[in-house]
């Protein structure tokens, strides 16, 4: 049985998980999907990493899954656990001292032009379930931003980039580019937008137990 650390994206919750947690445990395997203290002005990321490393406690066959923002916490907790996996899921992919208020100039990020917010982020996902969504977010207003990534390199962890074909937020060539230059490797695709955790989480479930 692995356990799945599932890591939220900005202004989120472990509540973005409360479909595929389910399936992950259908499937034979265990989860945790912590709030990370988004609204503690004075919390960094190691108080991401250490809220995730309390939730995951004893474990010792654990999968880092980082969901979007979450890509910059997931390879702390990888490197200071017996991981098996790392996933970057619609997710930020960082570099060695660079800020996370840095990446989106770092990369040449650019949204798409004309789009709501609804539009960015919940294509795909029924409008009774990404109003429910949005009722869950929280402010981010921790520090972390201007905090450089502390790690030297990405920990020596078998690492998966799995991009959301019809994600409106990090379009699939974005994704592509960002994987090949910071790790080197070709992302894996999966159907569904942004929000892949509740428009498609049994087939995100499949996915996630295929790699181990």
């Amino acid at each position: 049985m692995t356990t799945f650390a599932l890591i939220h994206g900005g202004g989120g919750s472990g509540w973005d998980f409360h479909l595929l947690g389910p399936e992950l445990v259908a499937r034979g395997h265990d989860f945790v999907a912590p709030d990370l203290p988004i609204t503690d002005p004075d919390a960094g990321l190691s108080d991401f990493t250490d809220t995730v490393l309390a939730a995951l406690g004893d474990a010792s066959d654990v999968a880092v899954v980082g969901h979007s923002y979450g890509g910059f916490t997931a390879p702390l907790v990888a490197s200071k656990v017996p991981a098996r996996l790392l996933v970057y899921l619609a997710g930020m992919i960082p570099a060695p001292a660079e800020p996370p208020g840095e990446w989106w100039g770092n990369t040449g990020y650019s949204s798409l032009s004309g789009l709501s917010e609804a539009e960015q982020f919940f294509n795909g996902v029924p409008a009774a379930l990404a109003e429910e969504c949005q009722a869950h977010g929280r402010a981010q207003v921790s520090k972390e931003g201007d905090e450089p990534w502390p790690l030297p390199a990405h920990p020596d962890v078998p690492t998966r980039v799995l991009l959301c074909r019809d994600d409106r937020f990090f379009v699939p060539d974005f994704q592509r580019r960002i994987a090949r230059d910071r790790l080197g490797i070709e992302p894996d695709e999966i159907d569904g937008g942004h929000c892949v955790t509740l428009s498609h989480p049994a087939q995100l479930a499949d996915r996630l137990v295929s790699y181990l």
